[in-house]
């Protein structure tokens, strides 16, 4: 603390006795001091923080505990009495910020003493005058600000500081009340605290499925913080009293376990979205984060102005966060009651239709596709740029397997509400499996790791998260980054299959050793000979190794198996299931494929159809055909790794290989490839995801 002057110590004993005139007013904070000492808000931050080197919340809080001591010391007063005397809503909030002030906790006050610790002053009579010391105080600025530039040009700071930098995890908030119905409310606080912060672009905000974990499981601040990779924390308690919410919110820094910033709230429940609204705006104002003029109006507008079906719709969103079939049915009538109180409410009505789709996802028969288009197209109505409203629509195509139409309403979402970790998924997945596109996987499974820290609560989750990393990252050519993913994935589950067997096909990348993939793939076949899709894959590796009689005997297991469920799965393969068979002599199964193949080919909707009829025709022998659709191909964009590694010892390719302009229009493939490898590892490198 700097060497005060008169007017300075002044000032602090002016505010310390408002706070103490104010003393059991748990409303009095930050705001109410500048009104009262006629400061603006800003002007009284920087003074506290110039003078004391506290925020001014931290200011009011110490004022509030040494308040506390004085009372303590008298013996009248129990521990809960004194936390409400002096101002704090909630006893366990007390007993926590006593502890970190003074080093224990309030109940054994009468075994402690407490001591002031006076600022340390450099006497006059020691001091070196102006004079002597300002040289010394500039020669030492320059040598520090040379130290610092020359290390932040030589190390620089990594991406993962970069990313980490303005990273936050909102925790469970704890129900103050013995009363287990309110849980559903507070925890509808913390929903709106992570909804609203996750619409700030500046921030890296941990999902609701990371940090569930630790609702019934607390741990040691700094050691939260190391698992979930975060900056900062976010801690809150509450109950409803009545007609009235207390709210006790902390935000504390996680390498020093600090606390920066602390509130506590008192707000009728009509006041719930602007006490909602406050909190996030408080918290972005206290780590520094850019909050944009739009994203503030998107905070602020209150999704509903009827209390009663805000309440309605926090029962059912609550069960639609634990979505069994049981909740959902449960929850849909809860939403349904609320639009009954309120028709304009659109939360409500997306609610309605993610429901439905998380009801028919994977069932063969569809039951609620009309259901969800009306609640998702009712949602919209009434709020065209709520990220909900959005999803639910997306989520309507989703379920007819309108790919590309979804698209634009999940991006429109990802857009508005840049952390949500539902969109992510959901993009990740028409990505990989719907509308191939390498560079957009990457980046988003990428930020999906960034802000669903599955490592901190399930092994096996962590180990398919890191399989997907590694797959984006091997079908961009980033070969050594998906290695050290793929082994991430492996440590996490040892004996996750799919992993096994993507590290063959990573370290083919590598060697190039087509022995050696044959090798890994039936040694993770004989782990589990009912995987098929393992199975297929050893077919394929006796293939490119041409020995075509033992290939037949794998495919025609695989043949036989899709046959006998009844399944539609991997038809790109049917083109070398057909060439296997014609190279074996079973001239009626290599037509039937072929044909199969064929139709594939001419309706797939991905930027493969020329490729794959490129191949067709090379080995149909129609290579002036094949060479069209080949330079066809040419014009794609993020085609991934396999395309540049597999084709030019593709049995179906023989034929072509021989054609005048194969070989230049296969380096103008080979060529675009790179390019936008390049461009995707600077395009990652600049979002700080690489």
């Amino acid at each position: 603390m700097p060497n005060l002057n008169t007017a300075e110590k002044s000032f602090l004993n002016q505010i310390t006795q408002l706070v103490e005139e104010n003393i059991s007013n748990e409303q009095f904070g930050v705001s109410e001091l500048a009104d009262a000492v006629g400061m603006s808000r800003s002007n009284l931050l920087r003074k506290i923080k110039k003078l004391t080197d506290l925020s001014a919340s931290q200011f009011i809080r110490n004022v509030r505990l040494k308040y506390a001591t004085e009372l303590l010391q008298e013996g009248s007063y129990t521990v809960s009495e004194v936390s409400y005397k002096v101002g704090f809503g909630s006893p366990s909030y007390f007993i926590k910020c006593f502890r970190e002030l003074y080093g224990f906790p309030p109940g054994e006050m009468g075994n402690h003493e407490v001591q002031e610790q006076e600022p340390e002053v450099e006497s006059e009579q020691n001091a070196p005058s102006p004079r002597e010391k300002f040289p010394v105080l500039l020669i030492s600025f320059f040598a520090i600000a040379i130290i610092a530039a020359i290390l932040y040009v030589v190390l620089g700071p990594s991406s993962e500081d970069k990313n980490k930098a303005k990273s936050i995890a909102v925790l469970p908030f704890l129900n103050d009340s013995n009363d287990t119905t309110n849980v559903y409310i507070i925890n509808g606080l913390m929903e709106a605290t992570l909804n609203n912060l996750q619409q700030i672009k500046d921030l890296r905000v941990i999902s609701r499925t990371s940090v569930e974990q630790y609702r019934n499981n607390p741990k040691p601040t700094p050691e939260i913080a190391r698992e979930l990779n975060a900056s900062y924390l976010v801690e809150g308690s509450g109950q409803k009293i009545g007609n009235q919410i207390l709210l006790n919110i902390q935000l504390i820094e996680a390498k020093t376990d600090k606390h920066l910033w602390s509130q506590q709230y008192r707000r009728d429940t009509e006041d719930i979205f602007t006490l909602q609204a406050d909190v996030a705006k408080s918290i972005a104002e206290q780590i520094e984060a850019i909050v944009t003029p739009e994203e503030i109006k998107r905070i602020e507008k209150a999704p509903t102005n009827n209390m009663v079906a805000y309440d309605l719709f926090l029962k059912g969103y609550d069960l639609l966060g634990k979505p069994t079939e049981e909740n959902l049915k449960t929850a849909i009538p809860y939403f349904k009651k609320a639009i009954q109180h309120d028709e304009e409410f659109a939360r409500s009505y997306a609610g309605i239709a993610i429901a439905f789709y998380l009801l028919d996802q994977h069932k063969t028969e569809k039951h609620f596709a009309d259901s969800i288009n009306y609640y998702a197209d009712q949602a919209l109505f009434y709020d065209s740029k709520l990220p909900q409203s959005l999803t639910a629509k997306a989520l309507f195509y989703m379920e007819h397997k309108e790919y590309e139409l979804a698209l634009p309403y999940l991006e429109k979402a990802l857009e508005i509400s840049p952390n949500s970790d539902v969109v992510l998924i959901f993009l990740v997945e028409l990505y990989v499996n719907h509308l191939p596109n390498t560079e957009k996987y990457l980046e988003y499974a990428l930020k999906g790791l960034e802000i669903d820290i599955v490592a901190a609560y399930d092994s096996a989750a962590a180990s398919f998260s890191y399989l997907h990393i590694s797959n984006a990252f091997i079908q961009s050519g980033f070969v050594d980054e998906a290695a050290k993913y793929i082994d991430i994935s492996l440590k996490y589950l040892p004996e996750n299959l799919y992993s096994q067997y993507v590290k063959a096909f990573i370290e083919y990348a590598q060697n190039e050793d087509l022995n050696q993939l044959n090798k890994s793939l039936l040694a993770a076949f004989e782990k589990d000979k009912t995987r098929l899709d393992i199975l297929q894959e050893v077919a394929k590796s006796y293939y490119y190794l041409r020995d075509f009689e033992t290939a037949a005997i794998y495919y025609k297991a695989f043949v036989e198996a899709r046959v006998m469920y009844n399944l539609d799965i991997y038809p790109s393969e049917n083109g070398k299931i057909a060439v296997t068979f014609d190279k074996v002599g079973d001239q009626e199964l290599a037509d039937k494929y072929f044909g199969l193949y064929k139709s594939w080919a001419e309706n797939d909707p991905s930027i493969y159809s020329n490729f794959s009829l490129a191949f067709y025709y090379s080995f149909k022998g129609d290579t002036d055909k094949a060479i069209d659709y080949l330079k066809a191909f040419t014009q794609q964009d993020n085609f991934h790794y396999w395309t540049i590694l597999f084709t030019p010892i593709d049995p179906l390719m023989d034929n072509l290989k021989q054609h005048p302009q194969y070989n230049k229009v296969f380096c103008e493939i080979e060529d675009k490839f790179n390019a936008n490898h390049k461009r995707i590892e600077k395009s990652l490198q600049e979002k700080g995801l690489l």
